[in-house]
């Protein structure tokens, strides 16, 4: 096994990190402090049990010697404390002592006693830790003093507390990435419905320093970006609109050349280049179709329509949308989407389907499906952009300038949604149109 397989998971998220670094950071810091806070205890404990059998001990073990036999029964229950205890009985069997702890008890015992009683010691139990140290008193009764040391009890309500604090730890944690990553969450979310050629809201400068700074930067980045496609788009348009009056005057003195021919191939080239100057305006001009309010439209009603114009001239369309779908939108490019989708299937394939529903989280899509000769799957993307023909399946001979599927791609980000392409099980293409929720 590697190293990059032996490497514990990472999260792949922002937040996911600084909520396991601080999360885990504040739990250790925790941890360490109760750990501290316990073996403090544990030393206090210790310090005290020692000291009171220090000064017990001599007090006990006198008390005893001066009362009668017969009454030392009835006062070791009294002299019993937490952690160790008399007996009148010899120690119980066993080794000598075998922990640093129970070695300086006996230790501690015998000064205390000022080494006036012969001491045996015995190791009863480890775990618990149990130790019995035996004397005889004056008169020869065994007298055994039983420690069993151990730390000062937990309070019940202690591990309630600690978990309380783990969980307010995870509260404060979790606000504190929260506040920490929702500027970047919406700076993000900002970037991904940025459309640089189109007149947006621009990014929220407000926040930390660090993403108004950023904010702003993007901002004039995409000012300047959208400055430069407005720029290039006005060109094209520009060179595109002056070219047809020229178009317009080759063609007619065509016209006036004899019938042959060379007048039918001219005449071809002519209107191949007039459809270009034309298809090269409408790009132009697609990134800024949708202005105003959308509107709430039928699906059905509008898609019905659709198949309906292209079925009176006898165009091989079916299809539609399921009842009562209805979508906020601009009808006119959304039209225009539709209707260059269903032009190029009907071009390289003779017919087209349509189909629309809406998908889990409410985005409504519209599918034009078609037979045809398909696209290879390295091409899929490269279709979408101006001027990209294929030469070995729809290639000039076949129509098309280049700048269909550009436009439908132009207008599809002006509506807010995206064109994706498919092809299809069994051959044939499959254009998907989403729109946004």
């Amino acid at each position: 096994m590697n190293a990059a397989a032996r490497r514990l998971p990472w999260p792949r998220t922002l937040s996911a990190r600084l909520l396991l670094l601080l999360l885990g950071g504040l739990t250790l810091a925790h941890a360490l402090s109760f750990g501290l806070l316990f073996y403090e205890r544990y030393q206090s404990t210790r310090s005290m049990m020692l000291r009171n059998l220090d000064e017990d001990v001599a007090v006990s073990v006198a008390l005893l010697e001066r009362l009668p036999a017969s009454e030392r029964e009835a006062w070791v229950p009294r002299l019993e404390r937490r952690t160790y205890r008399y007996l009148l009985r010899p120690a119980a069997a066993g080794p000598a002592p075998e922990t640093d702890r129970a070695r300086q008890v006996t230790s501690i015992i015998d000064d205390s006693l000022r080494h006036r009683y012969p001491l045996q010691a015995r190791q009863v139990s480890r775990m618990p830790e149990r130790f019995e140290v035996e004397l005889r008193l004056h008169d020869g009764t065994p007298l055994t003093i039983e420690v069993t040391p151990s730390g000062l009890p937990l309070a019940r309500w202690l591990p309630l507390v600690l978990m309380a604090q783990l969980a307010l730890l995870l509260l404060c944690a979790w606000l504190a990435v929260r506040l920490a990553m929702r500027p970047l969450a919406q700076l993000s979310h900002a970037m991904e419905h940025l459309q640089p050629g189109q007149d947006g809201p621009a990014l929220p400068e407000d926040g930390p320093a660090e993403v108004g700074t950023a904010a702003t930067a993007l901002n004039a980045l995409q000012a300047r970006i959208r400055g430069h496609v407005s720029e290039r788009l006005q060109i094209l348009a520009a060179i595109s609109h002056d070219l047809q009056t020229p178009i317009t005057r080759m063609k007619l003195r065509v016209e006036t050349l004899p019938e042959d021919a060379t007048q039918q191939r001219l005449l071809a080239d002519l209107d191949h280049l007039g459809q270009l100057v034309r298809e090269g305006v409408a790009y132009a001009r697609s990134s800024h179709v949708a202005s105003g309010e959308p509107v709430a439209m039928d699906l059905a009603a509008f898609l019905s329509s659709v198949v309906g114009d292209y079925q009176d001239v006898g165009k091989p369309v079916s299809g539609g949308a399921p009842s009562g779908l209805i979508v906020q939108t601009w009808p006119q490019p959304l039209r225009r989407v539709v209707g260059n989708l269903v032009d190029n299937a009907l071009r390289y394939a003779g017919s087209a389907e349509i189909d629309a529903g809406r998908d889990e989280v409410g985005r409504v899509w519209i599918r034009i499906s078609d037979r045809g000769p398909g696209i290879p799957e390295d091409q899929l993307q490269a279709v979408l952009a101006p001027f990209h023909r294929l030469e070995s399946s729809r290639n000039r001979d076949t129509g098309g300038t280049g700048l269909g599927l550009a436009i439908a791609v132009q207008l599809a980000q002006s509506l807010g949604g995206s064109l994706r392409l498919h092809n299809r099980e069994g051959g044939g293409l499959q254009a998907l149109l989403q729109l946004p929720a």
